[in-house]
């Protein structure tokens, strides 16, 4: 599903050169808020951290 997404997305670079700029703008305005980046982070590395109930053992 991921590579779908990365597929479409380049897709419409490749036909709308225009869309570049939109998407380098609405990335750094999202990357300006740190509220924003923690939160990404989180989802990220959740995978990744063991369960509450391990560390209960």
């Amino acid at each position: 599903m991921r590579w779908l997404i990365l597929g479409a997305l380049l897709g419409l670079l490749i036909a709308f050169p225009a869309l570049l700029g939109l998407v380098i703008a609405a990335t750094v305005a999202v990357l300006s808020k740190p509220v924003l980046v923690a939160f990404g982070l989180g989802l990220a590395a959740r995978p990744h951290l063991p369960s509450i109930r391990r560390w209960a053992r």
